[in-house]
């Protein structure tokens, strides 16, 4: 995926999928534990989100199923491309992130991973999983908004 530029901030991949199978309701930012060639690999934009989910285990944040392919220039001290990864939070965040995930039912999923000042950073969102009717309900509003915009832009030649 294409890396974009963005206020500072170099967007390396964004879990598009978290918006049509979730309701976003509050997102968080976490630093990330990485070895040197997961941090080569993101950079290279080799990483996908899409199966990814954080749990919060024992007081820390962990992020499961966030695939960062093998660096090309690596040796044998390559990492794991699917391990399990340690996410940097404050202790108040990551109460409060336990307490809606423990109490509500709801899920932390990873929205995007990028670059702030140089350190890699990942966007999690507390997130309520969509029905099938909602995922069709939301098709129908974004098809008529397609339509709306496009009356308007003929309206006006």
């Amino acid at each position: 995926m294409a890396a974009t530029e963005k206020g500072g901030i170099k967007i390396l991949s964004d879990n598009r999928q978290a918006g049509h199978n979730y309701f976003l309701l509050d997102r968080f930012e976490a630093g990330l534990v990485l070895s040197g060639t997961e941090v080569k690999s993101i950079r290279a934009g080799k990483v996908q989100l899409k199966d990814g989910y954080a749990l919060i285990e024992g007081n820390e944040a962990w992020l499961y199923n966030a695939h960062i392919s093998h660096y090309s220039h690596g040796n044998r001290e390559n990492h794991d491309p699917v391990r399990r990864r340690k996410l940097l939070l404050h202790r108040a965040e990551i109460d409060r992130l336990q307490g809606k995930t423990r109490e509500r039912g709801l899920s932390l999923i990873p929205t995007k991973l990028y670059l702030k000042d140089g350190r890699v950073k990942c966007e999690l969102a507390v997130a309520k999983g969509k029905k099938f009717h909602d995922k069709r309900e939301a098709e129908r509003a974004r098809t008529a908004d397609a339509e709306a915009r496009e009356a308007v832009r003929r309206g006006r030649t």
